[in-house]
């Protein structure tokens, strides 16, 4: 049932971006979602509209089309001002693959919340789910149910509305900041003289270099055996290793917001890699694992949680942070970077021969960025020996 729903969504997806691409290369112009919806419903050659579920799941596809042509135009017009940030220049949307799957969306119009259950449209044969979000305490209404088509599975997302505060809470003058790594997931300071602590990665590292090898092995053997590049073993495998890593994150960010709000810290600032994703100078191995890391999952886990506790959350680039000296009172700028004073792994000594850890010394520099008056008063004494958690 679901995968031919997801069939009928893709086959929708596919119909439509012809007509889109097809109008936009002949007479450069953007057929958008208005006259996409006209064009398709009243089409009585091919009923692609009319085979999906319900009307509302059908918009919800050019929906989802019309956003991917925006991002297109967007990407095409802001690689016009900094060409530097793209590789290349950026394509128009894809077709889907010919036996593939689309995301299926069913609003609440057509599913419906009865009491703690989701009751779905007779054409799914007496389908329904008992949410979870029915027992919050800030639980509004709910939205719509999105079928997101893996390799031999679904995932189901269930979007709803929750009570928030109005505004983020006022700044108190205390500070939280996070330095992302990877055998220290999240290092994290404070500018009050709490001893800074460090969210272990190393589990998710491993975790990660396990998925890799295992992953190496089985496509070698489907290659050679019966020239397949993805199997089914391969598919579990991958959404075991997801799950894992989602859950660790989820708990890792919950934490990270717990001990702001129990710690009263009203902001946090978290140093971002924009390139993270792209290319890195560290060996190929090494590289390998950071990347394969989803650490912006984890700050926008952060974002998101912060938003329903009122606090506030800043992202700021991160660059010569590792190799300027906090304890020194250095700006994190090029002219005061000298990397040599980082004399191992882990350990970071100041001018005057001071020793801090190396990536708490970069998280206080992440925090000088936003708050230059942040000062290393009282910092000496804890800032060499953080406190190690971990949150699985």
């Amino acid at each position: 049932m679901f995968c031919d729903f997801a069939h009928k969504s893709k086959n929708l997806y596919n119909h439509a971006n012809y007509l889109v691409r097809s109008e936009f290369i002949k007479n450069d112009k953007w057929l958008r979602y208005s006259e996409m919806d006209k064009i398709l419903k009243a089409d009585l050659e091919f009923d692609d509209y009319k085979q999906m579920p319900t009307a509302q799941s059908a918009q919800q596809t050019l929906r989802l089309l019309e956003k991917d042509w925006k991002s297109f135009f967007a990407a095409i017009k802001d690689r016009s001002k900094n060409k530097d940030k793209y590789l290349g220049r950026p394509k128009l949307p894809k077709y889907k693959p010919k036996d593939g799957k689309h995301i299926l969306i069913l609003t609440n119009q057509n599913v419906k919340l009865k009491g703690d259950s989701l009751v779905f449209p007779k054409t799914f044969k007496g389908f329904t789910l008992r949410p979870q979000f029915v027992s919050k305490d800030n639980f509004i209404s709910f939205q719509q149910v999105r079928f997101i088509p893996g390799y031999n599975s679904f995932t189901v997302e269930l979007v709803y509305n929750i009570e928030v505060p109005n505004a983020a809470l006022p700044d108190n003058g205390r500070y939280l900041s996070v330095d992302i790594g990877l055998d220290n997931l999240a290092t994290v300071v404070n500018n009050v003289g709490l001893k800074p602590i460090v969210i272990n990665g190393k589990g998710l590292k491993s975790m990660n270099k396990y998925y890799n090898k295992q992953i190496s092995h089985y496509r070698e053997v489907a290659k050679r055996i019966n020239g397949r590049d993805y199997t089914s073993r391969m598919d579990r495998l991958t959404c075991k290793r997801n799950h894992k890593i989602d859950d660790y994150m989820h708990k890792a960010s919950k934490f990270l917001i717990d001990y702001a709000v129990v710690n009263n810290f009203n902001t946090i600032v978290i140093g971002n890699n924009k390139e993270w994703k792209q290319e890195s100078s560290m060996s190929k191995r090494v590289n390998q694992s950071f990347v394969g890391i989803p650490h912006m999952r984890f700050i926008q886990m952060v974002q998101y949680k912060a938003q329903t506790a009122g606090l506030n959350v800043i992202l700021t680039e991160e660059s010569y942070t590792s190799g300027t000296s906090f304890l020194d009172n250095e700006e994190p700028i090029k002219a005061n970077y000298n990397k040599v004073r980082r004399v191992k792994r882990g350990l970071f000594v100041s001018n005057n021969g001071t020793k801090i850890n190396a990536d708490v010394n970069g998280a206080y520099q992440i925090m000088k960025k936003v708050f230059p008056n942040v000062t290393s008063d009282g910092i000496q004494g804890v800032a060499l020996h953080p406190v190690r958690v971990s949150v699985a």
